[in-house]
């Protein structure tokens, strides 16, 4: 008996090739209404909040205590947490209730509250409110502009075809990090080239970006995550007060802060105390507002393939969206990061934000193609445009991007080439050939650009950055040169820096440099009701799809597959000066026997030795117990390590190689993208390991480019680390092992 053919098509479509699993509160994979959340409450004590949603002051983590003294509005408390929750969601799409009305009830409530409320929305009602809470009343949108090579020419030109485009804000990130001074550098050139008033920004770590806008080279910031849970937060290296003093930073030298959050963060993590994605998101947009910020990036961000592998995950995102509006920040809201293999589900999630419009549709769109994303691969790209803008005009609505002609868009991008060009001739960088500006102004991509020296430019970028140049040269470069008007745009930023205008919630400028604001541009929409509820034994039958599966289906009990038996032999010795060590985590050739590329921890072992040995050197394995966290293992190996060099891994195969010494963040070699691992990258990474420790130059790992890989695996990899922070015995010492291969 065969089965059905239009079933084994269906089974080809795109749609298939993502992911979806069953919902486990236990797990963290549940993204709204976790039998685990708590309950919403308040108590106040002489104006003093002393209760958050049944937790008591003497309970209160960190974060409890941030969002009691700083978030919660404890005045409107009193009448908005006296509000039933439906009431108040009725509210929200009703067209006769103001937003300000809604914005001090919403600034009493607290995390279980605001979930609470927005739960009683469907999708369309979430969007009906949307349009009424967005801070702005004129959407807006922010590009990505990157590029694989590195090249600044062509940098400076897809940002000014951006700019051109309508783009609000454009922001780059960096291949190699230490390059970010010409990246964020050719941004702001190609940002003000057609037009003033485009804000930019470099996506790098904190401290970095923050001297990256005191020299004028960036206007904003948006890489400040945060997190919902104290575990969480702690492992991204901060607290709340930390990013509350960060954000002042930010704010005091005229640089406009976002944060970063995103439902699903704190499960990645494994750190979500069974509690719904939604509900720690709450907190995280109360930690935000508490702290000042304008706004922030949400909409799960890098997160998405997590919720969305749930049922009604991406109406969890749009719940997020709702949240952080209706507390009054300005929302980025994600549609960044690939979501779907399938156009069409890319699209619907897309038309949550598209259609009611937020202050930023995108945070952001990927203005170049997918492989010079250097953001992971963009959800919607160049080749996109055209649906993009045709869309808009089927719908006649804003979406953030305007249409151009082939010959404007030449014309900007060449001139900013030559602006860069000019830049760099007079600041004394590394020249720019009149070859790569006509490259760059018709380029499809970076294959199509003529390679620069990048150790050269590597060299020059960080002499940039360490030295007294600032934006101001950069003006007086262009002004030399005859580009008076880019001059005179970057010289137009430098002034609203000063003033603080755009530092209003929601700002951004337009071409006179004026700001448009949740003051000076307040969003006046007010809007509907009741409808029809999904739930029950309907919701039931319509969530359990036959692609979903259960957690232990996805990564099944260790059966034996790993290859390899370790044996302990005692407590790990001094070592030599010819060793490396190689720090297991608690679950590897245990509870977990297979990596995430498909190699067995045997075949890893064996690859990472003989990479180790092929320098002549020595490998030792040592199995850590109390940590599951792979700068942690590289940083316990490296202490232990007599040449003082280890290579953390983590049993899903994540590894990175560390020098004892360095703080566990900032290590020597980082091997994130544990699925593009294969063997012969695990033999290079012995083999670098080994180069460290003899001080000598290591050679580059080969990795493969796969965007898709976030979207196949993100849910496996969650589950294989919680396993392994299961498998924690926090008062376990380290064990050396005898390795036994099968």
């Amino acid at each position: 008996m065969t089965g059905s053919k239009r079933f084994a098509k269906r089974a080809e479509r795109a749609v298939n090739k993502d992911t979806f699993v069953q919902e486990d509160a236990s797990l963290g994979l549940v993204v709204m209404d976790s039998p685990n959340d708590p309950k919403p409450s308040i108590r106040i004590d002489k104006g003093r909040i002393v209760e958050i949603d049944g937790c008591d002051q003497e309970n209160f983590d960190t974060i409890d205590r941030y969002i009691a003294r700083y978030a919660i509005n404890a005045e409107a408390a009193v009448e908005a947490m006296a509000t039933d929750s439906l009431v108040l969601a009725r509210m929200l799409v009703d067209i006769n209730v103001p937003r300000h009305k809604l914005m001090w009830l919403m600034s009493g409530c607290t995390p279980a509250k605001l979930c609470e409320i927005v739960s009683h929305l469907n999708v369309v009602e979430m969007m009906m409110a949307m349009q009424k809470m967005r801070a702005r009343q004129s959407p807006g949108n922010q590009a990505h502009v990157t590029n694989w090579k590195e090249n600044p020419v062509l940098m400076a030109a897809d940002a000014a075809e951006g700019a051109l485009r309508g783009f609000d804000e454009l922001e780059t990130t960096c291949r190699v990090a230490r390059v970010a001074p010409f990246n964020s550098l050719a941004l702001l050139v190609g940002s003000q080239t057609p037009h003033g008033g485009v804000l930019t920004q470099c996506a790098v770590e904190e401290g970095l970006n923050l001297r990256l806008g005191l020299k004028g080279l960036t206007s904003y910031a948006e890489t400040l995550s945060v997190y919902g849970t104290d575990e969480a937060l702690r492992d991204g290296d901060d607290t709340p007060w930390s990013k509350g003093l960060l954000a002042s930073a930010y704010a005091s030298r005229g640089i406009k802060i976002r944060f970063t959050s995103g439902t699903g963060a704190e499960t990645l993590m494994g750190y979500e105390q069974g509690k719904s994605m939604l509900y720690l998101e709450a907190r995280c947009l109360l930690l935000v507002k508490g702290s000042g910020a304008q706004g922030v990036q949400n909409g799960s961000i890098s997160c998405i393939a997590l919720p969305s592998a749930l049922p009604g995950g991406v109406r969890a995102v749009l719940a997020e969206n709702l949240i952080a509006a209706s507390l009054g920040l300005e929302v980025a809201s994600g549609n960044d990061a690939m979501s779907s293999h399938s156009d069409m589900r890319k699209a619907a999630k897309l038309m949550l934000q598209f259609l009611p419009g937020t202050d930023f549709i995108t945070s952001g769109y990927s203005s170049m193609p997918r492989k010079d994303n250097m953001f992971g691969g963009g959800n919607f790209d160049s080749d996109d445009m055209d649906d993009w803008l045709v869309i808009q005009r089927d719908m006649q609505v804003d979406a953030g991007m305007e249409p151009v002609t082939e010959e404007a868009v030449l014309d900007v991008r060449r001139k900013a080439g030559k602006a860069l060009q000019a830049v760099f001739g007079e600041l004394g960088f590394p020249p720019v050939s009149d070859q790569e500006v006509e490259a760059a102004a018709t380029a499809y991509c970076s294959d199509d650009m003529p390679d620069r020296d990048l150790v050269e430019d590597i060299a020059a970028a960080g002499a940039f950055l360490d030295g007294p140049l600032t934006a101001l040269d950069v003006i007086s470069a262009l002004d030399r040169r005859g580009f008076e008007d880019i001059a005179a745009n970057i010289l137009g930023m430098q002034r609203v820096r000063v003033s603080g205008d755009y530092l209003q919630p929601a700002a951004v400028l337009n071409r006179h440099f004026e700001a448009q604001s949740a003051f000076t541009d307040r969003n006046q929409y007010q809007g509907p009701g009741t409808g029809f509820r999904l739930k029950g034994a309907a919701l039931a039958k319509l969530s359990a799809i036959p692609q979903a599966r259960t957690a232990a289906e996805m990564v099944p009990a260790s059966a034996g597959r790993a290859g390899v038996t370790l044996k302990s032999i005692g407590g790990p010795g001094p070592g030599t000066a010819r060793d490396v060590v190689i720090a297991l985590g608690p679950a590897f050739a245990a509870e977990l026997d297979t990596t995430l590329c498909g190699l067995s921890h045997g075949e890893v072992l064996k690859a990472l030795t003989a990479g180790i040995e092929s320098k002549a050197m020595h490998a030792r394995v040592v199995k850590f117990f109390h940590t599951a966290d792979c700068g942690m293992l590289g940083f316990e190996g490296a202490k232990i390590s007599g040449s003082g060099i280890a290579i953390g891994l983590q049993s899903k195969g994540t590894a990175v190689i560390q020098r004892k010494g360095l703080a566990p963040l900032n290590n020597l070699e980082l091997f994130s993208q544990a699925p593009l691992l294969s063997r012969e990258a695990y033999f290079q990474i012995g083999a670098n390991a080994a180069s460290h420790a003899m001080r000598s130059p290591p050679s580059p790992v080969p990795v493969k480019v796969d965007n898709m890989a976030r979207l196949r695996l993100i849910v496996q990899a969650m589950l294989m680390h919680k396993r392994e922070i299961a498998s924690i015995v926090p008062a376990k010492s380290p064990s050396e092992m005898q390795v036994i291969h099968d």
